[in-house]
């Protein structure tokens, strides 16, 4: 029998345990990745395992979230990352580079490596025929000390590809259209990876844009061939070096199969507030809208960009929307400026921002108060954009260039017949952004620079044999970490202060989540279905650590977001009747007794509700390696013999 791309790879890089879907398996780690609004955690966290320099073939630390600065505090992390970079021996690079995950995609990714990132869209790399996998700080600092990266084995998804985008229809359609099909919770355990003879008619570009997109599925990661194209954006780039062929066996056996003809595809939208609410935009129909954001690391490659270039030329941007670009790389805002692209988006009324994740992550740009925000970006969750009544709509960079003219929801197609853009044979190759670490005898004798701000992360106790606490919260299906610890220019820069992060916790759902267990000192949290989606962000999982909670019990959980729980030492469970879950209130209090010994003997779980005098049956599925954590207390302390 033969194996996929993914089972490829997984193979190559295979530590511990066999392929058998539903196993958990340690995987080598070639490359990793972080982003400042996770990485100062992530580098902390380094410093304390005491290991002097990275080990993996590359790491390196981007700066790109928290580039809003409003004060000393994201400079600061800036500066303590930059020094953690040039001491331990990773790349740096600096603000105003770029988006991670498209600078990585132009300069580092690999065919046939493996590549994991403290932010969910890390994913993005399978693009361009990387398993990449987006996964807490944590996680991250361990492979950087050369420690394996353990997931459960997935199921691989086959999304077959055949025909070829017709034109104002783009690969962002291809995703959405994905979403619509399997929804948010769909690729849970799963690896979707792409084949088909559509592939060859989509560049790296859009190929990394659906891969990116992905990470809204719940998918472990998705994958694409390595081929002629992989091969022909490589050469672009001066890294011709770098492919490798990968491809499929002709035998190969997948879990699932999906069938999707790009020739019937039409312009689609993810309507207010999941991405997987999607229908056609002539569906949806000519809405007013008031602002439209075009970028982030979905959909702000030079292709993107030109394409919204040659829509706006000439033209110019309608009363009362306000339009902003961000271009995701130096190397894309570069090559913009020199070819005149850039001069046709300014022309027309467009506000050009920085290289940045910006308005993707509520840092600037809020719309008006129930405003209509047209957004090529990844989520549209209720109040991240920042304003909370806004309605997001998530939309391809054509819909996105067009409507902004039109001053509605606007088919793409209506524009014309086809948008005449040419991608160069060569990119402009300047890393001169990007800082190359101190040799190790340099390294020796430099000094890891520490804010004010920066305060340590919250350390956890040992699994007591029971516990016994208070429901602090319970909320419904479909959580997000933004739910959770918002994102936002108020909130980020805090990033790296537990204590004054927590005062967030779940503002959203309740406002005084917080207060609430700082008076009951420890807590339980129920929840709903796929609790946890969306971001890597380990800050949900440390956050209600450090306010004392100690179990969270849902109907189940996201796939990120239960390993952060995990290796912050907060127990996961999941009931094994889900009409379990109306029968608890907020304020039961609820007792999980013997929980220790029970766990670590696999027996089953019970939780007691002393409050109603009742019983439920609970369900977990930890590793062998997961339930020692546990019983150490998370990660750090199973990591530290602790």
């Amino acid at each position: 029998m033969g194996l996929t791309v993914a089972e490829k790879i997984i193979k190559n890089h295979l530590v511990e345990g066999e392929m058998i879907k539903g196993s958990e398996i340690g995987l080598k780690i070639d490359q990793t990745l972080t982003q400042d609004a996770t990485g100062t955690m992530a580098y902390l966290e380094f410093e304390a395992m005491g290991i002097p320099r990275v080990k993996t073939e590359l790491s390196v630390a981007y700066i790109d979230h928290n580039t809003l600065q409003t004060g000393f505090e994201n400079a600061d992390d800036h500066r303590f990352i930059g020094s953690v970079a040039k001491k331990r021996g990773l790349r740096f690079s600096r603000p105003g580079n770029g988006i991670c995950h498209q600078v990585h995609l132009e300069r580092f990714g690999k065919p046939g490596k493996t590549l994991i990132g403290s932010d969910s869209h890390t994913p993005t790399g399978g693009g361009i025929g990387m398993i990449a996998i987006g996964a807490g700080g944590l996680d991250v600092a361990v492979a950087m000390g050369g420690g394996t990266y353990y997931i459960t084995m997935p199921k691989i998804v086959n999304v077959k590809l055949s025909g070829s985008l017709k034109p104002f229809v783009a690969a962002k359609d291809i995703i959405l259209k994905v979403l619509q099909i399997m929804t948010v919770k769909g690729g849970v355990g799963k690896i979707i990876e792409y084949t088909g003879d559509g592939v060859k008619s989509l560049s790296v570009p859009e190929r990394a844009t659906i891969t990116n997109m992905g990470a809204e599925l719940g998918a472990t990661t998705s994958v694409f061939p390595s081929d002629e194209i992989t091969k022909e954006f490589l050469k672009a780039q001066s890294r011709e070096e770098d492919w490798i062929e990968l491809k499929a066996d002709e035998d190969a056996v997948y879990d699932e199969v999906i069938e999707i003809n790009l020739d019937e595809l039409e312009p689609l939208a993810a309507m207010p507030h999941m991405p997987d609410r999607v229908k056609s935009v002539k569906e949806i129909g000519k809405i007013k809208i008031d602002q439209v954001c075009i970028g982030s690391c979905t959909n702000s490659s030079l292709m993107d960009m030109l394409k919204v270039a040659e829509i706006l030329k000439g033209k110019t941007v309608a009363p009362n929307v306000s339009l902003s670009i961000a271009p995701g790389s130096k190397q894309v805002l570069n090559m913009l400026s020199l070819n005149g692209a850039l001069s046709s988006m300014i022309d027309a009324g467009a506000r050009i921002l920085e290289s940045a994740c910006g308005p993707c992550i509520g840092m600037g740009q809020s719309p008006n108060s129930k405003g209509i925000s047209l957004r090529t970006f990844n989520r549209n969750f209720e109040g991240r954009s920042g304003t909370a009544d806004a309605g997001i709509y998530l939309v391809s960079p054509e819909t996105a260039a067009v409507s902004a003219i039109t001053g509605y929801l606007t088919d793409p197609r209506e524009f014309g017949d086809s948008l005449k853009i040419t991608m160069p044979g060569q990119f402009i190759i300047n890393d001169n952004m990007i800082e190359l670490p101190a040799s190790p005898e340099e390294a020796e004798s430099l000094e890891i620079i520490y804010g004010p701000n920066i305060k340590p992360f919250p350390t956890s106790e040992k699994l007591p044999e029971t516990v016994t606490a208070k429901v602090a919260l319970k909320v419904g299906n479909d959580i997000t970490t933004d739910h959770i610890m918002p994102a936002g220019a108020k909130i980020l820069p805090y990033r790296s202060n537990i204590p004054y992060l927590s005062q967030f916790c779940f503002k959203q759902c309740d406002e005084n989540f917080a207060s609430r267990c700082k008076e009951l000192g420890k807590g339980i949290i129920i929840g709903g279905s796929n609790y946890g989606q969306g971001s890597s962000r380990e800050h949900a999982a440390l956050v209600p650590l450090y306010l004392g909670i100690k179990a969270i019990i849902t109907k189940s959980f996201a796939r990120i977001h239960k390993a952060n729980l995990i290796n912050a030492g907060i127990l996961p469970f999941t009931f094994k009747n889900e009409i379990d879950y109306d029968r608890i209130d907020e304020g039961d209090e609820l007792s999980l007794e013997n929980v220790r010994e029970k766990i670590e003997n696999g027996e089953k779980v019970f939780v007691k509700n002393l409050s109603k005098n009742e019983e439920y049956e609970l369900e977990y599925d930890y590793s062998e390696r997961q339930t020692a954590m546990l019983l150490a207390g998370g990660l750090l302390n199973y990591t530290k013999g602790e």
